[in-house]
């Protein structure tokens, strides 16, 4: 029986990180055909389009009665996107902040993480708390819609138009890529739950852990692959750009539809452990990457990558150790 929970946990994830790429590339594709602009596609399309799959593995999760896997997902992948994926980012380079939009969103995200880390620690995130989380995306979306079409010139935006180009496809193409993707999405997405809740019973151990381990950096694995492909071609403002609209989606969209499906606890040591640590590191990226002066871009360095990423690293290396520890030793 194990075997066949890790055999599906392993395909449901490359098959999730094969669909979320082709599902945002169509997504990207057709938005630009049908006029959408630039900076609206890297905004809304591209930053929350990455964070399907978080969205659609915790609403399963909810649904089937597993809320620590689809609570361990949101979080985990926002504290993954950040130590993971931004710290080795800048590690390999560093990165300039040149958006002004995204200069704007990090402040945003810092509020976002107060909110959530507020709604925590009254021990239950309800159907209210949902609500709130919900309203507060579509705020958040109809401010981002509201700048696309007003702020034309834009670093983010020149990014994301050179990132259209390079993509050959007709709309039909684009719109084929589009519903595939989001089918096979589904479909991985409740394999990846079932693997891991499987697991998590036979060896004994929470679902949080799983969510906040293997689910979540299987499900920040799209965002990893985009940022290495922005990194290629030096395009700073759309590495962070995702792990911005991305941890902003898991934090107001992810769990929001989640509690509205099932409301769950929030355990003490949840909050002390990963809240409080999601928390730091959303408040390292905004010290690194926002500055304070308007004369000069915001610039996360090799240094404070590395110390996002040896932060993760340790994050992850205890987890293991806890796991271990509560695991119980069976007979044979």
């Amino acid at each position: 029986m194990t075997f066949f929970a890790v055999l599906a946990i392993c395909l449901g994830l490359v098959l999730l990180i094969w669909s979320a790429d082709r599902f945002v590339d169509g997504a990207a594709v057709s938005a630009d055909y049908f006029g959408v602009s630039p900076l609206i596609i890297g905004m809304v399309v591209v930053g929350f389009g990455t964070s399907a799959p978080e969205l659609i593995v915790s609403g399963f999760a909810a649904a089937g009665g597993n809320p620590g896997v689809a609570l361990g997902n949101a979080y985990g992948s926002n504290i993954a996107n950040i130590g993971l994926i931004l710290g080795l980012a800048a590690l390999i380079s560093p990165i300039l902040v040149s958006s002004q939009v995204i200069r704007k969103e990090l402040p945003i995200l810092m509020g976002v993480t107060l909110l959530a880390a507020a709604q925590a620690w009254s021990g239950e995130i309800n159907r209210l708390s949902g609500i709130v989380l919900l309203s507060v995306f579509a705020m958040l979306m109809g401010w981002t819609i509201y700048v696309g079409i007003q702020k034309k010139a834009d670093p983010l935006a020149e990014e994301v138009e050179r990132e259209l180009k390079s993509h050959k496809l007709t709309l039909n193409q684009a719109i084929f890529w589009l519903i595939v993707g989001l089918i096979v999405l589904i479909g991985s997405a409740r394999l990846l739950v079932w693997g891991a809740v499987a697991l998590a019973e036979m060896l004994g151990v929470s679902e949080i852990i799983i969510g906040l381990t293997i689910i979540a950096v299987g499900t920040s694995l799209p965002e990893l692959a985009a940022t290495f492909s922005a990194l290629r071609k030096q395009e700073s403002d759309i590495v962070i750009g995702n792990v911005i609209g991305s941890n902003l989606f898991n934090t107001l969209a992810v769990v929001g539809i989640a509690a509205l499906i099932k409301p769950f606890s929030v355990d003490r040591e949840i909050f002390y452990r990963d809240i409080t640590l999601m928390f730091l590191m959303t408040l390292a990226t905004f010290v690194f990457g926002f500055r304070f002066s308007r004369k000069r871009p915001g610039r996360i360095n090799r240094i404070e990558g590395g110390i996002l990423l040896v932060s993760y690293i340790i994050y992850l290396a205890y987890l293991v150790m806890v796991t271990l520890q509560r695991t119980p030793v069976t007979a044979t």
